[in-house]
């Protein structure tokens, strides 16, 4: 049964991970965001209660 065959399934098994764990933080690190997040302000908005009619 070639599916026992550790051989070539664990090379593949291997090198797949050096590639998820080298190459792709590495990318995913370098990625920069084209608009940088807004400061709000501290005042809060005024809000209104809703009066629900509950039937």
């Amino acid at each position: 049964m070639p599916q026992l065959n550790p051989a070539p399934w664990f090379l593949i098994l291997v090198f797949s991970w050096f590639v998820f764990l080298t190459l792709i933080p590495q990318k995913v690190l370098a990625h920069t965001y084209p608009n940088e997040p807004a400061s709000h302000t501290k005042q809060k908005p005024n809000t209104q209660p809703w009066n629900w009619p509950w039937h």
